[in-house]
């Protein structure tokens, strides 16, 4: 995910999204990345993406940042930086979470308002994912070819798993993940990719510490109460 600087629009008429559809095809080719799912929204952007190797997200993301913010300054007249910093990423256990954060990505115009439904949003990947309209952006995963063995089951499978929205536990685990950059799956999930790097891959347990008094308790209870502590640690855009 990549939103723009101070959440201002990075989008501002249709040519831009289809040039940043451009730049994001051209890199993923240069660099060895499959795009699974996308959604490019006013001011930021959402990749469900498999790289080649481990450096392959950040050349494609510093690709485009070069590619598309030249185009935009040039085009509008500005100066400057036109994203907030660098991208956030979290690893995806694909057993268990692909297709939700397929959902979470391609519902993002519904959440907003912008429309109604999926299918009336142009700039993701849900009416190639769903009703196979051609986007060369869009590499199908193993596990979405296994939805059905020909095209038309595989959509019409895929679609029926949009029938619910997410609930507010699985928005706010992804959201967490990719801010914090935590990986994103089951427990055992999380101990192989610790054992892997070498380091803690999970958020610490939030809770009073064995022991602790009444004192402690009334500390933790004014912190969550307080609206600036409130927002910090729970809301989070769509």
């Amino acid at each position: 995910m990549q939103r723009g600087n101070n959440r201002h629009a990075t989008f501002f008429a249709p040519a831009d999204y289809r040039f940043y559809q451009e730049c994001l095809y051209q890199a993923a080719q240069k660099y060895g990345c499959l795009i699974h799912a996308y959604v490019l929204m006013t001011n930021h952007v959402h990749l469900l993406a498999t790289p080649s190797s481990p450096q392959a997200i950040s050349r494609v993301m510093q690709h485009l940042g070069r590619c598309y913010v030249r185009y935009v300054n040039g085009k509008y007249g500005r100066t400057g930086t036109l994203w907030d910093g660098r991208f956030r990423a979290s690893l995806v256990d694909t057993d268990r979470y692909l297709f939700t954060c397929c959902r979470y990505i391609e519902l993002n115009p519904v959440r907003a308002r912008i429309v109604e439904r999926p299918d009336d949003y142009l700039w993701s990947s849900y009416r190639c994912n769903a009703r196979g309209i051609a986007d060369r952006l869009v590499s199908p995963h193993d596990r979405y070819k296994s939805l059905g063995t020909t095209d038309a089951a595989r959509w019409q499978a895929y679609r029926a798993l949009f029938r619910e929205a997410l609930d507010e536990n699985e928005l706010q685990q992804i959201r967490l993940m990719t801010r914090e950059g935590w990986p994103l799956g089951s427990e055992p999930f999380k101990d192989e990719i610790g054992e892997l790097l070498n380091r803690i891959a999970r958020p610490p347990k939030r809770g009073r510490p064995a022991g602790s008094g009444d004192a402690d308790k009334k500390r933790r209870t004014e912190s969550y109460s307080d609206p600036v502590t409130r927002a910090k640690c729970y809301s989070d855009p769509v």
